[in-house]
């Protein structure tokens, strides 16, 4: 009987089928995964679109020490735009309905994102303040597209045109604005770990209205978070927050942030982050292709964050940043227009309480405004004077003088001098042909200061006494381990240690034997350690430590940790979360010699003895204990000015730290030191510790 099926015939029915299959399945994964062309003649079943949208947790406030509301946030509604919604429909309608957001937002007078770095206007070039971020952003596009890295901005142009299917019939001004707006939607599906894009942030009801008028496809409006801040103050000290950083995506991801979370980025918002950004909820909303919206699902309710309160007194920061101010620039006024490269470029100041370790004010010149901070970041960033720079908390500077406190202490402790052992100063110490420092008073009359105690050194800043203690600390024969006992007090002091505060700080640098070994490759010599003792040497501290080193001689030889942090209250204010301690970070045992530091500082501000800082102090109706410091600068042929003081001397409890880059000396930036006091001492809060007779008339 003859097969009415062959095999030669099922295998050709098979492979024909198979052939047909993968032709198919080709075709129909170019057309949905691949291929961009239009394809409006096909009509698409209806569909259901669903996405997820974000309820944005209220970040919690930022208060000062007295409840004064510095940070808030408020809930904004945002533009978005949905690219799978828009890659459903043709590219000529794409086109049209971003043409048609653009113009709206345009009468509306609504300003939308828009970071490619090419003009929006003829003639088309890439801008001159392009970031880093706009930079590394079109690198990567040109070279996913395989295009010259140095391709001209109308050729770039031209190529995205043709690229984005942009009807010739739309000017060249329009077709650059939807370009803008592809480019943002495309350089996220390349670069995947971006945040999503945003048309426009904080729109108003009416444009909302508009936009929800027009039904345009892929278009949406969604709710977003706002940063507000009620003072332009503190700038450096609060920080801002701003969107995940791409180096720290993988750590917020584990820790359950949404990849298009605002975070805090520098300051209290990047210090205390887990405790003010609260969970964000999640809706699933669920529209047909058409843009009606089918189904509202809460997937999740946000949870708020906690309140901050800063151990900052934000009046206090005002009256500081404003006495910081105005002295630099008095100074800068009256230097000539030819001595430019001798203006004061920057300067800090750290006030703290000295029982506590709290900081009550930290100020840091040339400062921003945070107000206009998204307007001005360019500048911002390339200004050579550095404003985001926090010079209090990070920047590096010669302790000069002030340091003496630190060789007094060491040359005590080996007994080298006592209280009132005298060393007769004859303006230039000349034991080494190779070495020869001098006294001020020897460079400005060519004599010396003669026969002085520790007290008395200290009062009229004589560095002879200082070099001379120093050279003799172990026996005066091992220079290493000389070296190594001012290193040691200095440590105990905080000088070149972390401070502990909450934000991001430097530790300095702290000279010893094994640094120089080891970064300058390099032995250490008795030159070092007598340049070392009276401030001259390789040390680096910043305003912080010297505020922190002040107010531990203040109190009597006990280092707190600094700390911004006062107390944390949760979202709805019903409960105290945290409330700060203060935390030894060490004690010098030695109440005896801290007592004979204080005495000397106090003398510094008292005429009798020609103390360095009694042409400001020695009438002052509050006792004050003070150092300056003068320290030269190896790039201006004006010295570094540096103050540190305590008040009242009596008792203690505030410690302030000024540091101002070509300042002059010490002597000449303590008028700073003393507007502080004059503030701190008017306030209400204040007066009530001070006894009766002493307040400022």
């Amino acid at each position: 009987m003859q097969k009415i099926f062959k095999p030669v015939r099922i295998g050709l029915l098979f492979t024909l089928m198979a052939v047909l299959l993968t032709i198919y399945v080709s075709a129909l994964y170019k057309m949905q995964i691949y291929d961009d062309r239009p394809v409006e003649e096909v009509d698409y079943p209806s569909v259901i679109i669903g996405r997820r949208e974000t309820l944005a947790a209220a970040r919690g406030n930022i208060y000062d020490r007295n409840g004064v509301l510095l940070a808030s946030g408020r809930t904004t509604y945002n533009i978005t735009l949905n690219r799978l919604s828009l890659l459903a429909v043709s590219a000529p309608e794409r086109n049209d309905i971003i043409h048609t957001l653009l113009y709206a937002a345009m009468d509306a007078d609504v300003k939308h994102v828009d970071t490619l770095p090419i003009t929006r206007g003829a003639p088309f070039t890439y801008i001159s303040d392009m970031t880093d971020s706009q930079r590394g952003r079109l690198d990567r596009y040109l070279e996913f597209f395989k295009l010259d890295p140095d391709i001209s901005e109308s050729d770039l142009l031209a190529w995205m045109r043709g690229h984005f299917r942009i009807d010739y019939t739309i000017g060249i001004s329009d077709a650059r604005l939807i370009i803008g707006v592809r480019y943002e939607l495309e350089i996220r599906a390349i670069i995947q770990n971006l945040a999503p894009y945003v048309f426009a942030v904080d729109v108003g009801a009416d444009f909302i209205s508009h936009v929800e008028e027009l039904n345009l496809k892929g278009v949406n409006v969604e709710r977003g978070y706002i940063r507000e801040y009620q003072t332009s103050h503190a700038a450096h000290l609060l920080g801002y927050i701003g969107p995940i950083p791409p180096s720290k995506l993988e750590e917020y991801s584990e820790n359950g942030y949404p990849m298009d979370a605002l975070v805090g980025l520098t300051g209290a918002e990047l210090a205390f982050e887990e405790l003010l950004h609260g969970v964000d909820g999640e809706l699933f909303i669920k529209t047909s292709d058409t843009g009606i919206v089918m189904d509202v699902e809460t997937r999740s309710e946000p949870i708020p964050g906690n309140h901050v309160y800063l151990t900052m007194d934000i009046r206090l920061q005002e009256a500081v940043e404003d006495a910081l101010r105005m002295h630099i620039t008095n100074i800068n006024m009256e230097l000539e227009e030819e001595d430019e490269e001798n203006k004061i470029t920057g300067g800090a100041v750290v006030v703290t309480n000295v029982w506590t370790g709290e900081v009550l004010a930290a100020a840091s010149y040339p400062t921003y405004d945070r107000l206009t901070f998204s307007r001005d970041f360019s500048f911002l960033e390339s200004d050579p004077m550095r404003p985001l720079h926090d010079r209090a908390a990070q920047g590096r500077y010669s302790p000069g003088s002030t340091f003496k406190m630190v060789t007094a202490l060491a040359a005590l402790r080996d007994g080298v001098i006592t209280r009132w052992y005298p060393i007769y100063d004859y303006g230039i110490y000349d034991k080494y042909d190779d070495y020869k420092p001098k006294c001020a008073l020897y460079e400005a009359s060519g004599v010396g200061h003669g026969e002085k105690d520790v007290v008395q050194a200290l009062q009229c800043s004589c560095n002879y006494f200082f070099i001379h203690s120093a050279d003799r600390l172990a026996l005066g024969e091992d220079a290493t381990v000389a070296g190594d006992m001012l290193a040691g007090v200095a440590s105990e002091f905080g000088l070149g240690q972390k401070t502990g505060i909450e934000i991001p700080d430097g530790t300095g640098r702290l000279s010893t034997p094994e640094f120089k070994r080891r970064v300058l490759n390099d032995g250490w010599w008795r030159g070092d350690t007598i340049a070392t003792a009276f401030g001259q040497g390789h040390n680096e501290f910043t305003p912080l430590q010297l505020a922190n080193y002040t107010a531990t001689i203040a109190n009597g030889g006990t280092r707190y940790k600094l700390s911004l942090l006062r107390r944390i209250k949760s979202s709805d204010m019903s409960e105290l979360i945290y409330m700060h301690e203060p935390i030894v970070m060490n004690r010098i045992e030695e109440e005896e010699y801290i007592l004979i530091l204080q005495e000397g500082m106090i003398a510094v501000t008292r005429s009798a003895g020609s103390g360095t800082a009694a042409r400001e102090f020695n009438d002052y109706p509050i006792p004050v204990a003070a150092k300056t410091g003068t320290v030269q600068s190896e790039t201006s042929e004006v010295n570094n000015g540096v103050f540190v003081c305590y008040a009242p001397a009596n008792k203690p409890e505030i410690a302030i730290s000024v540091v101002i880059e070509k300042g002059g000396s010490g002597s000449q930036i303590m008028g700073v030191a003393r507007n502080i006091l004059d503030y701190y001492f008017r306030t209400e809060t204040t007066a009530l510790n001070v006894p009766f007779g002493e307040l400022i008339p």
